[in-house]
């Protein structure tokens, strides 16, 4: 026994550690050591934080659930990976400071501060709480917002705030993201270095789940007058949001689009097709100065609108109808096309879903609730449309870029607990059986930690009470459409924006958080106000952005703003959506395309589901069917593309058909030139150039070729080009 004490004392005396002034005497395990695992990596994802740990040793992911953490380091193993006797001899600093094998190599060295925080920690016996210890409440970076010049750099502060009014500089075990690393980048120790890529970067400074944000621009070094911005247009307000950004960044924008270029972009963005030549000649006809205000008010009176638009929001709700069934599947397309015919408010149609019940087969919205069958499934899919906050993470641990956590998720989720269903579920491949959706008497949501009971809560501000007996979805969707949560209102016109504009505001467009700021904060806000003033009218949305003078800018950069691709300083080209594309194809060479399960002469944006056979519109990147909503289409170009429109025998079907338009114009007594303006004319919306019509004239006039022949292969060769596959 006394060799033992003995023992003991020697090895207390050899652990002795000199610690620095910054060391606290009383270490808290929530406020000290937590940090420390944090920021050097030891809970992080590809460490002991994955989903099993790594080497027999599992954290929480960054820190999300501190008893998990205090038992693993403190009880589990026997309690082998602390030793408060020597400190120094502890799993727990002999790993990371690698004077025992380590997978993740040197991560404290035994002079830094981190080492000599958890050498204290276990020197006086590793507490879980000390009493009295304050709470961390916010960390607050600065400087918040800052332009620099090229090359420039620029060194970070957060500070720490406490529930006793405390501070405390955290700067050092913070960490830190750029989410434009291009830009500025920005090290461990919150020292940002900028390049000379002119953009704005939005600096992430992340201390034990609170998040604050730097942003940071770097304008180009050549200044433009401020007579220059003043004197620019403004249509609306959207137009002076946009200038004052760009005067910033020292950006000219581009001149207008040229009324050929404003009539094509227009139709394809609010009716989902190329105009007609008849269409292209009466507004290039009319001299009313108001020509495209009145252009855009008419596009929005036309069926197609309620149909083009329609065919969007399927892809963010529609299911796979072999999972949920054909019927219902059907039912719930003619729902959601229903109400955009009827341009059903915004906040209507969200109500109408998020509180839909009844029979599948007979309220179309009920599908959303067949195919999403537990509250954790729907609490990501709404948060995600109509939030615009991505909550996966939080089902299983802290959001890492984000406040939101595992009682923020199951709380949301429990709105969803008294969803009933009545019927035999669903039985892939065929579910074709009646479910009923009804309120129930029973159900709730548990922690899936502690297995408490959680009580519908809201992720911030106050929802309507919940009284017994009533439907708790109800108080869920007049807290997200109230005209008070700005979040509902920014994810929409976020959404309308990023199809007409060519990219959102935020990107992606249902992903808004602190860590993924606005490109234009003020633009974002007014523009949630006026929709929300508008009663939720998508019409007068879409109305609103394409009347701005910045929605009818040139896409043709000038000498200052060709490397802007956030700013708006030109119109940005984008790839034709697939079935606009087919839409325009059949409207060109006046041959019909035929789709299963469809009525003869339906358009591709009718189409009900995406298990239509199409190889075009497959080809063109519609949505794989078997993925669940909501589904995200992607814009880029591929080879699959381009050898599809030069080698497609169905296309080539409808140039080279009997009855198509390049026969009707070759056997038509226009001169070769009359034909050849028509051609440019259903393509591109525009007469071709005299250098274009001088070259075609004489491929017309080879006698080798037949005049119907020449027809086709022009025609052939205008679908083939960028001009007539992007929206310029």
């Amino acid at each position: 026994m006394i060799r033992t004490l003995i023992t003991c004392f020697l090895l207390l005396v050899s652990a002795q550690v000199v610690y620095s002034e910054e060391v606290p005497a009383s270490i808290d395990f929530e406020n000290d050591v937590m940090p420390v695992l944090t920021k050097f990596g030891c809970n992080s994802g590809a460490c002991h934080g994955k989903a099993r740990g790594q080497n027999g040793f599992q954290l929480s992911l960054l820190g999300f659930d501190p008893n998990f953490d205090y038992e693993a380091l403190v009880t589990e193993s026997r309690g082998r990976r602390v030793f408060p006797f020597a400190p120094e001899k502890s799993l727990l600093l002999t790993k990371p400071s690698g004077k025992s094998p380590h997978g993740g190599g040197m991560r404290l060295p035994i002079d830094s501060e981190g080492y000599q925080i958890l050498a204290r920690w276990v020197e006086t016996g590793m507490p879980r709480r000390i009493e009295g210890t304050p709470k961390l409440q916010k960390i607050i970076v600065t400087p918040t917002d800052q332009v620099l010049t090229y090359d420039a750099n620029l060194q970070l502060s957060v500070i720490a705030h406490y529930s006793d009014g405390s501070t405390r500089n955290v700067t050092e075990m913070s960490d830190y993201q750029s989410n434009e690393s291009g830009i500025a980048q920005i090290d461990e120790q919150g020292y940002i270095t900028v390049s000379n890529i002119v953009g704005e970067a939005a600096i992430m400074a992340r201390y034990m789940g609170q998040i604050d944000v730097c942003n940071v621009a770097v304008p180009r070094p050549e200044k433009i007058s401020a007579d220059v911005y003043t004197a620019l247009p403004q249509n609306n307000f959207i137009d002076g949001h946009v200038w004052n950004k760009l005067q910033r960044l020292h950006l000219k924008p581009s001149d207008p689009a040229k009324d050929t270029i404003f009539l094509r972009r227009v139709y394809i963005d609010i009716i989902g097709r190329v105009p007609t030549v008849e269409e292209t000649e009466i507004f290039l006809a009319e001299k009313t100065p108001e020509k495209r205000q009145l252009l855009i008010d008419d596009l929005l009176s036309r069926p197609e609108y309620a149909e083009h638009w329609a065919n969007k929001w399927a892809d963010l709700l529609r299911p796979n109808p072999y999972r949920v069934g054909i019927k219902a599947t059907l039912n719930y397309d003619a729902w959601i096309r229903d109400a955009f015919r009827k341009n059903l408010p915004h906040d209507e149609f969200v109500r109408g879903l998020i509180t839909a019940q009844g029979s599948t087969f007979r309220n179309g919205a009920v599908t959303l609730f067949r195919d999403r069958r537990s509250p954790d499934e729907l609490t990501t899919i709404i948060s995600q449309l109509f939030l615009g906050i991505r909550l996966d993470c939080a089902k299983c641990h802290h959001h890492p870029f984000e406040v939101w956590g595992q009682d923020d998720f199951y709380s949301f989720a429990a709105y969803f607990a008294k969803v009933g269903r009545k019927g035999k579920g669903v039985s892939p491949p065929i579910s074709g059986s009646e479910e009923f959706v009804f309120v129930s008497t029973k159900g709730d949501v548990k922690h899936p930690l502690t297995s408490e009971v959680m009580e519908p809560r809201p992720l911030y501000g106050e929802a309507p009470e919940i009284t017994k007996g009533s439907d708790p979805r109800k108080s869920l969707a007049a807290w997200i459409t109230s005209p008070e949560n700005a979040s509902f209102a920014k994810v929409q016109v976020n959404r309308v924006w990023a199809d007409l504009m060519g990219r959102g505001i935020v990107e992606p467009v249902d992903d808004l958080r602190a860590t993924n700021p606005p490109t234009n904060g003020p633009l974002l806000d007014e523009l949630a106000q006026d929709f929300i003033k508008s009663g939720f009218d998508n019409k007068h949305l879409i109305r609103r952005i394409a009347n701005s003078y910045v929605y009818g800018m040139s896409s043709l950069p000038n000498e200052t703003n060709s490397i802007d691709s956030t700013n708006y300083s030109r119109h940005y080209r984008k790839r034709l959506r697939a079935e606009v594309l087919l839409d325009s194809i059949v409207q060109i060479t006046g041959q019909p395309e035929s789709f299963d399960a469809m009525p003869a002469g339906s358009s591709a944006k009718e189409i009900w589901t995406h298990r239509t056979k199409s190889l075009f519109l497959d080809a063109f990147g519609r949505p794989d069917p078997n993925q669940d909503p909501p589904c995200e289409r992607t814009s880029d170009t591929s080879v699959v593309q381009t050898l599809h429109l030069m080698n497609s025998e169905r296309l080539f079907g409808k140039v080279t058909s009997d009855k198509s338009r390049a026969a009707e114009l070759a056997a038509s007594e226009k001169s070769n030139a009359e034909v050849i303006q028509e051609l440019y004319l259903l393509c591109y919306s525009r007469r071709p150039s005299s250098q274009e019509l001088d070259y075609a004239v004489k491929y017309f006039e080879n006698d080798e070729i037949e005049r119907r022949q020449t027809v086709e292969d022009l025609l052939w060769a205008l679908l083939n080009t960028p001009e007539f596959v992007f929206k310029n």
